[in-house]
């Protein structure tokens, strides 16, 4: 009785080499797309008031990890009963993606001499915009998460079904942690900063160090804003010439272009044409209502 105890141990011990090896490989797997995560939303968590700051972004935490526990469920249920579904989903998501990247550099073009008025900064920090950049946020990890699952999926594949759901779900649980706790970091810099100098009596390398992370958060948050947008367009490219055939060939014929380069172009041309597209069928619907 004692050694069948002992065996099961060893099978639990066994179970576990396995699942840390398949979490470890998935995660090397997802780390491209965990670094355009990060950007993007580091970029989307910014821009807030200081006393939101941490409210705001625990609420997109809590959405990010809801997106989880919808997405790793419906991945495995798809993957069984008709796999294809789930690029078909990432890819109305890459759109979606690109539609957002492309948006924000249309409107910076067209705003580029504009002054933003007291009024729009009042409206910017208002409780309806809070929501709506949250839910913007919210539906953009969407999209990221279903791509860390998917390529963290794919890593695993072979493996038996429980250590797939055990290593995904770990991949996934780590993806939001690592992700949000990192911006957590970055839109807190100011905060530490002044407490650096306060410990330091605004005198010495402590007080140096402080008023660096002080000045230094707005230059961090414009990079982080043309970052997030670059990976927008680069995550959206990168889902249409993976998984879209035409792309895919494309891309092939101009194999000596840095593919960096290629994703980001692709990803701009799609964002355009569903910028226009929208746009057109906003002046069309209100064209017909008047």
């Amino acid at each position: 009785m004692a050694s069948g105890f002992f065996a099961v141990l060893d099978d639990i011990a066994v179970l576990m080499d396995d699942i840390a090896m398949n979490t470890k490989l998935a995660a090397k797997k997802t780390a491209g797309i965990l670094g355009d995560d990060l950007a993007v939303n580091a970029e989307k968590s910014t821009g807030f008031l200081a006393n939101r700051e941490i409210p705001v972004l625990l609420a997109i935490t809590k959405g990010s990890f809801i997106n989880k526990l919808i997405i790793v469920p419906l991945a495995f249920v798809l993957q069984f009963i008709y796999a294809p579904a789930i690029i078909w989903i990432l890819i109305l998501g890459g759109v979606y993606l690109a539609y957002e990247g492309a948006e924000k550099i249309i409107h910076a073009f067209n705003n580029k001499h504009s002054q933003p008025s007291a009024s729009e900064i009042e409206v910017e920090l208002s409780s309806q915009e809070e929501k709506e950049k949250i839910q913007s946020a919210i539906k953009t990890d969407f999209i990221l998460s279903l791509e860390i699952v998917i390529i963290a999926l794919g890593s695993v594949i072979e493996r038996p079904v429980i250590e797939q759901i055990i290593s995904v779900s770990l991949v996934a649980i780590i993806a939001t942690v690592g992700v949000y706790g990192i911006v957590a970091l970055i839109v807190k810099m100011d905060d530490a900063g002044f407490i650096l100098l306060k410990r330091a009596n605004n005198k010495g390398p402590l007080a140096i160090l402080g008023k660096t992370l002080v000045l230094g958060l707005p230059w961090v948050i414009k990079t982080l804003s043309v970052i997030g947008t670059i990976a927008l367009l680069l995550v959206s490219g990168g889902i249409f010439i993976h998984h879209v055939g035409w792309f895919h060939h494309l891309a092939e014929k101009f194999s000596s272009v840095p593919s960096i380069i290629i994703e980001l172009i692709c990803g701009f041309a799609i964002g355009s044409i569903a910028t226009l597209a929208l746009m057109f069928f906003v002046y069309l619907k209100k064209t017909l209502i008047k």
